[in-house]
């Protein structure tokens, strides 16, 4: 893998800087796997001005034969040196060409592995699952640090810093500074940081779920009008999109057997970009044309642009999955409440509710498909995937698998940080990044990790918080016949636990009996705490790779508050 930025005598200017660099639930899921389907239909339909490999003569090649070739222009692509302008000479990462078949599929919960390979061609994204790209557990509890592939490649911490002056936080520690500042006083506040750009989408949200049908409608948009909640989802999204803003795209090259890529040295005048179009070059594309002066976003013209109202779309999207995903697993796990009110199957009934979580996902699909990337819609189709794929494993999960840490993070990506991580890497995409590089790879893997934070730390509160302060019931992993990270360490503790996990503590007695040794137990909830915490540090090593900014430095903010908040 090589890397080549500007040339070492070359200094940027601050401008030229930003340049370079109860209905059944098998009928609930049934019509989730139907809007999904639709989806991608629909995609497919709709989409045009981008692929999931996107021929570069539309978008890169201009920055080369354009009469504005400014210094600034000509770094987006270019080394520069005394003697050449080859815009060939990019900022570049070879990908080799190792055959990673067995990993271009989902863990087959739902798809088999014959469906999913007849599900391809050979220039559709082969998206690995996070849990394979990034560390689920920490060496100490027999985690690994997973091989590099496509989709963990470039992971430079550097790279996207030459030029720049130091990083205030460059090697940043939760815990320690936890203990000796106040990270509220000296990081921006996450949700006021984009407080006003959010509202107006914010409030759109709920007139893009209006419905003719009065009932339904109601059903829909109950929780963006009534349990609206601080738009975590949305803010992330928000904020992700102003920290890319200020990275420089990177040119990302992919070489392999007998394919047409761009090779280092050839004059981009004189090569055949339409030749491109095999699997082993789609981690080069991905990056949605940008429509503005200079080709590239940047901090200055990010706000109010059209890539800006493409990425704050995204956030109302991921929303609306995320709230027709919370609608059937309420009706699925026959919830009566959900936050702070009552769950929507309650408030009108189980047909209505499902037919409700149903209509957000084909909403949300036909506005996927607007964002005119198919790239991004390959990708959040799959967050959709998963999010059917956790619930299954929820339900269908073998007795012995109940038992392991790793099964339960699975899981817990799944259901909580699929939709968080690729989100995240879809707002880097949007934001004219490549599928492939560093900015994209640090914004999956940032999501990555701050998903699960997110989900251990919902796992302990659930032990430790009343209901009144959650907005839902308290130990309803229990009710459920779930055992989560807490619960997992006790029975690592006493072994006489383990039998009660494996039947889901069906028999009587069991749910107290789980509770007594969890709560007697010296080191599970501290236990819990630390892998909630690692995940987090992992998000903050992550993010920590883009270059400083406002927005940057918030999202660390956002990460501590995941793993410090107490509902």
């Amino acid at each position: 893998m090589t890397t080549v930025r500007n040339h070492p005598q070359q200094q940027p200017t601050s401008t030229s800087r930003r340049s370079i660099a109860s209905t059944n639930g098998s009928a609930s899921l049934s019509r989730v796997r139907y809007a999904l389907a639709t989806a991608v239909l629909v995609s497919s339909m709709q989409t045009g001005s981008v692929s999931a490999f996107s021929n570069y003569q539309q978008y890169s090649h201009k920055y080369c034969t354009s009469s504005r070739s400014s210094a600034a222009t000509a770094l987006i692509k270019g080394y520069i040196s005394s003697n050449s302008s080859t815009c060939r000479h990019a900022v570049s990462m070879e990908i080799g060409s190792g055959n990673k078949s067995s990993k271009y599929r989902p863990n087959p919960v739902v798809v088999s592995a014959e469906a999913e390979a007849l599900s391809h061609s050979a220039t559709t994204m082969k998206l690995t699952p996070s849990y394979e790209l990034f560390q689920l557990l920490s060496e100490d509890e027999g985690g690994e640090v997973p091989e590099q592939m496509e989709g963990n490649m470039r992971r430079d911490d550097q790279i996207l810093k030459l030029g720049l002056g130091p990083d205030s936080l460059s090697g940043f520690r939760l815990v320690d500074n936890n203990k000796k500042i106040k990270i509220e006083k000296m990081l921006p506040d996450p949700f006021k940081l984009v407080e006003s750009e959010l509202k107006p989408f914010s409030d759109s949200i709920s007139e893009l779920v209006s419905s003719d049908q009065p009932i339904l409608s109601m059903a829909a948009k109950h929780f963006f009008e009534k349990r609206h909640g601080k738009r975590f989802r949305p803010t992330i999204v928000q904020l992700v999109a102003k920290a890319c803003a200020a990275a420089a795209p990177e040119m990302v090259v992919a070489e392999g057997n007998n394919v047409a890529c761009p090779i280092e040295g050839e004059d981009d005048m004189d090569f055949d970009y339409s030749k491109i179009g095999s699997a082993a070059c789609w981690t080069s594309s991905g990056a949605s044309v940008i429509e503005m002066e200079g080709g590239v976003v940047t901090p200055e013209n990010h706000q109010g642009s059209e890539v800006w109202r493409r990425q704050a779309q995204l956030g109302q999207i991921v929303e609306m999955i995320h709230v027709a995903s919370l609608i059937h697993d309420d009706v699925l796990d026959e919830a009566e409440t959900r936050r702070g009110g009552e769950a929507v199957h309650k408030l009108y009934s189980n047909k209505v509710a499902v037919l409700a979580g149903d209509y957000l996902l084909a909403r949300a699909s036909v506005l996927l498909a607007r964002l005119e990337n198919t790239a991004v819609v390959q990708i959040m189709a799959t967050a959709l995937e998963s999010l059917v794929a956790g619930e299954i494993m929820q339900l269908k999960s073998p007795p012995e698998s109940l038992l392991e840490m790793e099964s339960y993070l699975r899981k817990s990506y799944y259901k909580t940080a699929s939709l968080i991580c690729y989100a995240s890497r879809s707002t880097a995409l949007l934001g004219g990044h490549a599928y492939g590089s560093n900015v994209a790879t640090a914004c999956e893997e940032f999501g990555f990790h701050l998903g699960l934070a997110y989900q251990i730390q919902d796992d302990i509160l659930d032990f430790t918080a009343a209901a009144s302060v959650l907005g839902k019931p308290a130990l309803a992993d229990m009710d459920l016949g779930l055992s989560t990270a807490p619960i997992l360490y006790a029975a690592q503790e006493y072994p006489a636990l383990r039998p009660l996990v494996m039947r889901r503590f069906k028999e009587k007695g069991d749910k107290q009996t789980a509770l007594e040794h969890l709560y007697k137990s010296k080191t599970a909830m501290d236990k819990a705490k630390t892998l909630a915490m690692f995940h987090a540090q992992k998000a903050v090593d992550a993010i920590l790779r883009l270059p400083q900014s406002e927005a940057r430095d918030a999202l660390i903010r956002l990460t501590n508050l995941v793993v410090t908040r107490k509902k």
